[in-house]
């Protein structure tokens, strides 16, 4: 992977990907990766005077004020660059996409470098470094820039979070074993699944955890044990250093709800509002079956399965699948058409 600067990044090297896909598929080695170039300070000359003690207390302060980990040099890196309000953001989006202003593109990007951080910080205890999550959620972030139609009526980070949010999953699930695995929307669910319950799998015994997700995630018993053996073989603590620094831990990259960023919270509110709003126009096009399918699995937090809808209706998994993707679809197509009209005048 590269170790170009940022600075030197054109957005135009990025590929083109298929958007509609559940995990952008591209060769890493081809992009380049937004990664600060780092310069150290070259020390001063020293007087002559100076005492062997002196030297060496001076040379021990400048360690204790210089980033050890990539991960600190790359905060320290950031934060040179200023968050653009609400009003910025939307010129510069504009300014790209009618104009391909790259510096525009450029500002877009690096105003949004923290917010990548902080999600990337939500990845890090899956045990991959953190400067690796960051720069993959780099890679998304400047497709979400290259990708983003500003009169949309939607937000650049609203957007953006998507692709960085794939860009680290897909690394995370191509890291934890040279087999595929974590090819569908479902298997990826489980994946993570199984990192919030290996305390379950402890107390339970691995059979039982492994036949409740296979009914679920509706995925056979087998694929849930591969997935298993290679999320328990992976374990790490939150308190191990980040590379070789002694000082920062995974620990320390970790927010709690109350520190969450204020960007964050408002793409939360905005996709819960359009969501909703978007659901509750499609209700009345629904017939009952696929009421109870919105809300005793797209909506219901701890899902009822395919197998047990089937049950109470006495029709086939497969009849209530197909039901499934007719709901979403309706959803889908509701929500285009909400989009749609943001572009209409008023």
């Amino acid at each position: 992977m590269s170790s170009k600067s940022k600075q030197d990044t054109s957005i135009d090297e990025v590929e083109e990907t298929d958007q509609d896909s559940d995990i952008v598929d591209v060769d890493f080695e081809e992009l380049d990766v937004l990664e600060p170039e780092i310069i150290e300070a070259e020390p001063s000359p020293e007087p002559a005077s100076k005492s062997k003690a002196t030297k060496n207390q001076a040379k021990a302060e400048d360690k204790a004020l210089s980033p050890a980990d990539p991960v600190a040099k790359y905060l320290a890196e950031i934060r040179k660059y200023e968050l653009l309000t609400p009003e910025q953001e939307k010129a510069l989006a504009i300014q790209y996409y009618e104009y391909g202003d790259k510096e525009a593109a450029e500002r877009l990007v690096t105003s949004n470098l923290r917010f990548v951080v902080k999600i990337a910080a939500e990845y890090a205890k899956f045990g991959s470094r953190m400067i690796d999550l960051i720069q993959e959620g780099n890679v998304g972030l400047m497709h979400a820039v290259k990708e983003f139609n500003p009169y949309k009526g939607v937000k650049l980070i609203t957007y953006a979070v998507w692709w960085i949010r794939g860009y680290i999953q897909d690394y995370l699930m191509k890291q934890y074993s040279m087999v595929k695995i974590g090819t569908t929307a479902q298997q990826r669910k489980l994946f993570y699944q199984l990192q919030r319950q290996k305390e379950e799998l402890d107390r339970l015994g691995p059979s039982t955890v492994i036949k409740q997700l296979s009914g679920k995630f509706d995925i056979d018993e087998d694929q849930v044990t591969q997935v298993a053996q290679r999320v328990i073989g992976r374990d790490v603590s939150l308190n191990q250093p980040l590379d070789d620094s002694d000082r920062t831990t995974l620990q320390d990259l970790q927010t709690s709800p109350t520190e969450e960023l204020a960007d964050d919270q408002l793409v939360n509110l905005e996709l819960i509002e359009l969501l909703n709003r978007n659901i509750e126009a499609i209700k009345p096009q629904l017939n009952e079956r696929e009421v109870e399918i919105l809300e005793k699995r797209l909506l219901n937090p701890e899902p009822a399965t395919l197998q047990e809808i089937a049950d109470v209706h006495g029709v086939s998994r497969e009849a209530v699948r197909q039901m499934e993707n007719r709901v979403l679809k309706k959803i889908k197509a509701a929500l285009f058409e909400d989009l749609d009209d943001e572009l209409k005048p008023d």
